[in-house]
């Protein structure tokens, strides 16, 4: 295994940061990281709106959903009948339609029961947008719904999946804060999907402040949907006049952490010491 430093002078004022020193490599083409099929998800996501933007270079050429995943519902569009998931990411409750907005809709059961998305272009303009409608008591769906009129984590959580389910093996995705916005029970869904693509061959990085989505990980370790040995944990820690230091505890083959670092999810078991104390 190798190891490649960079260093950068980062000054507080400055939105570029340029390398000072680099490594020497000859073969370039092994650190290419912003290849086709890179995503990069902030935190500060899209939101509802009635109308979401339209990039033929971005989406079509560079299949890139934007860092705020602002061009979502422009990909889903463009490549919601094109793209195939691969079987590993399948949905359990949807195994026969394996395009990418059939398993979209299939996993944003998840976090909403009953709910499908669908991208709609709006004509004349370089604007999409999304309607949610809900499966009724039978098998019809109600009238579709503005995302403003349904809940804020669904627009919030589909570039994640969609990002999710569309990477190609060998690619690259990090996402910071996934689980915003969504229930307990929706994140731990998430963490298996995150998890599931990883497996695919996808390498995932993630910035999570949710146990939920890192028990959905440990679940999916446990079960055999994503090896141990791929994946791996770094809680960072700062205290007062001191650098960021990180600890790494392994992930078992069980879902079990080698050693449990103070702070790394354990609030609600020393909350409730203090109650039952």
């Amino acid at each position: 295994m190798a190891y490649y430093d960079w260093m950068t002078n980062a000054q507080s004022d400055a939105d570029v940061l340029w390398c000072e020193e680099f490594p020497e490599i000859a073969d370039q083409d092994e650190l290419v990281i912003f290849t086709k099929g890179f995503q990069f998800l902030r935190a500060d996501r899209i939101t509802p709106s009635v109308t979401f933007p339209k990039s033929q270079f971005v989406v079509a050429q560079e299949r890139f959903l934007g860092a705020r995943g602002e061009y979502t519902a422009n990909y889903l569009l463009k490549f919601g009948h094109e793209v195939v998931v691969s079987p590993s990411r399948l949905h359990a409750d949807e195994k026969q339609a394996a395009m990418l907005l059939a398993q979209l809709n299939a996993w944003m059961q998840e976090f909403s029961p009953g709910v499908r998305v669908e991208p709609e272009s709006i004509p004349m303009t370089d604007l999409v947008r999304l309607a949610y409608s809900y499966r009724g008591a039978r098998t019809s769906y109600g009238d579709p719904l503005r995302p403003t009129n349904v809940g804020f984590g669904l627009t919030h959580v589909l570039p994640v999946v969609t990002a999710c389910l569309a990477a190609a093996p060998g690619s690259m995705l990090i996402v910071e804060n996934p689980e915003a916005q969504l229930h307990p029970r929706g994140q731990v869904a998430l963490g298996r999907l995150i998890a599931l693509t990883a497996q695919a061959g996808v390498q995932v990085i993630i910035e999570t402040h949710s146990d939920h989505v890192v028990n959905g990980i440990r679940l999916a370790v446990k079960t055999g949907q994503l090896e141990a040995k791929n994946t791996k944990l770094h809680f960072f820690t700062r205290t007062p006049g001191n650098a960021t230091g990180y600890e790494s505890p392994i992930l078992n083959d069980d879902g079990r952490l080698s050693f449990w670092p103070r702070d790394f999810f354990d609030q609600w078991e020393r909350s409730l010491d203090q109650l039952l104390s």
